[in-house]
């Protein structure tokens, strides 16, 4: 058997212990790691739960104000956000000559949303009338619904929609719309002071059949118990990670 002096003996032991200390040093490290991250998914965890409570009070009281009797519009100065979707009533005449179209996509195909201002003794509300196919695009192809006189309106109230569609930005000088930009739509067709808000109309029929108003589609995406459940499954393995790097038996 080879003899093994007693210098390089200590150096082996030495380079043993640094070893064990570097691994101890690193499960250290790797479960702290595992610690902050299973903390961080606990919190986006109880954000979730705290969203899903804020949604589903936000669809109730939106089912409630669906399903209420119309009240008149609020005033111009009122921040939307706090009627969006409220049934509301107005009366006045409509200014067919500045309606808008903006691109829709709807249960009865790809067509236009025919905006039209309404002017009342409160001031000028756009009202999208409704839905028209690309055939029915031009006003004298549904000259029947380009009703005169006094109207009386019934609709959801609704926030405007600034910016344009989804990577489609609104071309005011062309009159190329993607999205219900109210603001935009009042300076580009020069009609004063105007509500910040626009009215989606009901489903009462319209002489001659267009626009087809009604088609409110009134959904929100819940998907927070699932993104909740698995945050919180996400800090439960980290958890259980830095128990294991922790109960690791040392070596020698």
């Amino acid at each position: 058997m080879d003899h093994v002096p007693p210098q390089h003996q200590h150096d082996a032991g030495g380079r043993d212990g640094r070893t064990a200390l570097n691994r101890r040093a690193a499960r250290w490290i790797f479960a702290a790691l595992a610690l902050a991250a299973a903390a961080g998914f606990l919190a986006l965890g109880i954000w979730q739960v705290e969203r899903r409570a804020w949604k589903l009070d936000l669809i109730d009281r939106v089912a409630a104000r669906i399903h209420a009797a119309p009240s008149p519009l609020p005033a111009f100065t009122r921040d939307p956000r706090d009627d969006e979707y409220r049934r509301v009533r107005a009366t006045g005449r409509f200014d067919h000559a500045r309606e808008t179209l903006t691109q829709a996509v709807t249960e009865r195909g790809p067509g236009f949303w025919v905006l039209t201002p309404l002017r009342t003794t409160e001031g000028t509300v756009l009202v999208n009338r409704g839905f028209v196919p690309s055939d029915r695009r031009t006003p004298a192809s549904r000259a029947a619904g380009q009703v005169a006189g006094v109207v009386r309106v019934t609709g959801l109230l609704r926030r405007s929609e600034p910016g344009g569609g989804f990577l489609r930005a609104n071309d005011p000088a062309a009159d190329r719309w993607h999205s219900r930009d109210v603001a935009e739509i009042a300076r580009a067709k020069g009609l004063g002071a105007t509500a910040p808000y626009f009215v989606d109309a009901d489903a009462t029929p319209n002489p001659g059949g267009y626009p087809i108003g009604g088609l409110t589609v009134v959904r929100f995406a819940n998907s927070h118990l699932v993104y909740a459940l698995t945050w919180f499954g996400l800090a439960a393995l980290s958890l259980g990670g830095a128990a294991l790097l922790l109960r690791r038996p040392s070596r020698a």
